[in-house]
């Protein structure tokens, strides 16, 4: 049966491979970004392949635009079976260093907004009582990464907002689940990687852990790959709560949840490359 799927930061990479597959699939896609141009791009794509869509450039942080937004969807399909908030942005750098102003955008997007277009579409799923939400989480979300504190704070918060929702929203017959990726092959991390200063006291190990986390990025999956297993996720009747995305993640948040911390973090300082060195 021919679903409506939500997906917000669809204009590229695991969004936009998402939305795909959905329409080849013969889904009604609506979502949006706030990059302009992609989201005209997906629009051709869609045509071609003959799906109903409902697709529009919108920054997340609109507050009023997501509602008016979840007001279109409703109007034009009369429902949403399942949102997917998969738009999110990068933070980077030593905690020390970093610009506090800046890195509430990161929450803003991250976390409220993953809240905002979730609580535009409850209402509807209630009535319902039927409808699956979605956040796109990360391996960080679980493990925490340094260098990536601000990020890392935010994907676990989603992940506690997620896991409290679930309680008010299940008596509606509404599911959740998260997406938790470890590393995909995108542009993301590239355009929040940077060097600090010469003279911080972090740089060398910040050195370090670009560089293998660049080599990493490289050998992960595609986008396209991700998405596969994404669409699996928001096509099940029952998606399991926690569903990470490769082998990599899988493997860490088991180790995760069985292994003593004092092991853990030696595993992880000594895959990232940034032992301190003596």
């Amino acid at each position: 049966m021919k679903q409506v799927i939500v997906i917000t930061g669809l204009a590229e990479g695991m969004g936009k491979q998402t939305a795909l597959i959905l329409a080849r699939k013969g889904h009604a896609v609506a979502g949006f970004d706030r990059d302009a141009r992609g989201i005209d791009v997906l629009k051709k794509d869609l045509d071609r392949i003959g799906t109903e869509h409902l697709l529009q450039s919108l920054d997340i942080q609109d507050r009023s635009g997501v509602a008016e937004f979840s007001n279109s969807v409703l109007d034009r399909f009369g429902r949403a079976d399942t949102v997917l908030s998969n738009v999110g942005t990068g933070f980077f750098g030593p905690f020390e260093e970093i610009d506090l102003e800046k890195a509430r955008t990161c929450f803003e997007i991250n976390v409220f907004g993953a809240a905002a277009i979730f609580q535009a579409f409850i209402p509807s799923m209630r009535v319902r009582r039927n409808g699956k939400l979605i956040a796109m989480s990360s391996l960080v979300g679980q493990i925490p990464f340094p260098f990536e504190s601000i990020y890392t704070a935010t994907k676990f918060a989603l992940e506690g907002l997620m896991e409290s929702i679930r309680y008010e929203v299940a008596p509606f017959g509404i599911k959740t689940a998260l997406i938790e990726p470890a590393q995909v092959s995108t542009g993301f991390a590239a355009k929040i990687h940077h060097l600090p200063p010469e003279n911080s006291p972090y740089r060398e190990r910040v050195r370090r852990f670009i560089q293998r986390d660049e080599e990493l990025i490289r050998n992960a999956p595609t986008p396209a790959k991700a998405a596969e297993r994404i669409v699996k996720v928001v096509l099940s009747r029952t998606p399991k709560f926690r569903n990470p995305v490769d082998f990599t993640g899988s493997l860490f948040l088991t180790a995760n949840r069985i292994l003593p911390k004092r092991i853990r973090d030696a595993i992880l300082l000594n895959h990232m490359r940034i032992q301190v060195k003596k």
